[in-house]
């Protein structure tokens, strides 16, 4: 954690929402006049998608998810880099089409390394291992304000093959696969982080999932509700989201269920006021 240079980790699965979360970051971000830097998880994978898929032939149960197959060391010195300067490098990854002619480089592949713009207020992670911790990487130290994005299993499932299959391109088969593959890795890194998360967004769908794979429709915001965990309750004012975010309610002590349309606003009235808690907190120091 650093006053001076703040960090925010948004941490999800592939599918889970995290890109949505972003958008919402982003809106509080230029409302609130605030210069952020940001960092794709993506770009730390360690292999382009020809390599990997390369990797995957010669080791069957080889994932993204994966800490091997990721440069974890690398996004654990930047984190360290900039919450001490304030400083870092990050790159991106090409997906597809338009992300390759965004970003001009091949489908598949990996922009090169770029410093980061100097006089950041603060950065701001979006991947699978934000808070990663094992007995070599502790990624959870450094971040000020840790999300987590878990949307039950079967949602974020179907979510994931809705985007697969209509943006990227992929069959159901070959998703499907990649689920299977992931699953290992799924419980024995990307669940233990949500331990480690300050609050975390799951969404929980009102219809029924009970086959993910042969769902039509990624169930709607006005067909879910949303769980919002906090890892410490103190100073969170729920009385005041009760009464601004209309039916929701307290479920423990520690956590708010409300309408999966009302999201956003949750997420603008719980997160704004943490948000500029750090910045005014390293504007005040200089």
């Amino acid at each position: 954690m650093s006053a001076r240079h703040p960090i925010i980790s948004v941490t999800g699965s592939s599918g889970a929402g995290t890109t949505s979360v972003r958008n919402t970051f982003e809106q509080i971000f230029r409302r609130e006049d605030v210069s952020a830097v940001y960092i794709e998880g993506d770009g730390f994978h360690a292999f382009d998608r020809d390599t990997m898929r390369a990797k995957m032939a010669e080791e069957p149960n080889l994932s993204h998810f994966a800490p091997r197959a990721n440069l974890l060391p690398a996004l654990e010195e930047t984190f360290r880099r900039y919450s001490e300067s304030g400083e870092g490098r990050t790159r991106s990854y090409a997906h597809d089409e338009v992300d390759a002619a965004r970003l001009g480089v091949p489908m598949g592949k990996f922009t090169e390394w770029q410093d980061f713009s100097p006089g950041s207020d603060l950065l701001f992670y979006e991947g699978l291992h934000g808070c990663v911790v094992d007995n070599t990487i502790d990624l959870a130290r450094y971040p000020d304000l840790k999300i987590g994005v878990v949307p039950v299993i079967n949602l974020e499932w179907i979510q994931k093959l809705h985007r697969d299959r209509s943006i990227r391109g992929y069959s159901t088969e070959a998703v499907t696969d990649v689920i299977l593959r992931r699953m290992p890795d799924y419980v024995q890194t990307i669940c233990p982080q949500f331990s480690w998360t300050d609050i975390n967004f799951q969404r929980v769908p009102m219809v029924d999932t009970s086959n993910p794979f042969i769902a039509r429709w990624i169930p709607t915001a006005d067909e879910s509700m949303v769980v919002i965990r906090f890892r410490d309750p103190h100073g969170i004012d729920f009385s005041y989201l009760v009464s601004m975010i209309h039916d929701s309610f307290m479920s423990r002590a520690n956590s708010i269920v409300i309408p999966g349309s009302k999201l956003d606003i949750a997420m603008q009235l719980i997160l704004t006021p943490m948000i500029m808690q750090l910045v005014e907190r390293k504007r005040r120091l200089g």
